[in-house]
């Protein structure tokens, strides 16, 4: 082997360590971790944005998704506080709504009920699912927008996230939905994209 090419060892090691760190859940702009959490397999490509691109102002906080890269963007009110989280997003263009909203309701546990139109395409779902609950497609937390059906929420099922998997929702790891519930409040605004 000559010194002036590298080993087969040291380019494999080099590319695993540069996958790892590609496939961490969420970013943080002081560089603080934000969970200690599995790395997960199936997270989109995404990138740090900034809010002046999309908002006016950081009034109540701000939420920014990008269905097209499947990331969550926040950013609290003073702006001290940035998150970057991967999410789930709806399975169509049918089913996708873009446009602004807000933050209307928080709920702890919340239980699951299907729109009429998931009943009329499932008739076998139950027709509620009690939050707290290991199935509960909401997971731990929702953040209720003014759109009639529409939430930001969390999942049992982590392979949704990354994936155009949802009936219309945002759907988040439980620990991230957890995170960004402590740091959204009622008043927030949101934008999807």
């Amino acid at each position: 082997m000559t010194a002036d090419r590298p080993s087969r060892r040291v380019l494999l090691g080099s590319a695993a360590a540069a996958l790892a760190v590609s496939a961490l859940p969420a970013v943080a702009q002081d560089a603080t971790p934000v969970a200690a959490s599995p790395i997960r397999n199936n997270i989109s490509s995404f990138r740090m944005l900034d809010w002046q691109g999309y908002f006016d102002n950081t009034r109540n906080g701000a939420i920014l998704v990008d269905t097209v890269s499947r990331a969550l963007h926040f950013w609290s009110e003073d702006q001290s506080i940035y998150r970057l989280y991967p999410t789930s997003v709806p399975l169509s263009e049918e089913l996708t709504r873009r446009g602004r909203t807000e933050v209307v309701q928080k709920v702890v546990n919340p239980p699951w009920r299907p729109t009429p139109s998931m009943k009329e395409r499932n008739p076998e779902w139950p027709d509620v699912v009690e939050g707290g609950a290991p199935d509960n497609p909401l997971g731990t937390r929702a953040l209720y927008l003014s759109w009639t059906y529409y939430r930001i929420h969390g999942t049992h099922d982590t392979r949704k996230i990354g994936r155009k998997s949802s009936n219309g929702c945002i759907g988040l790891y439980n620990e991230h939905i957890e995170e960004l519930f402590g740091m959204a409040k009622v008043g927030t605004q949101v934008l999807l994209i």
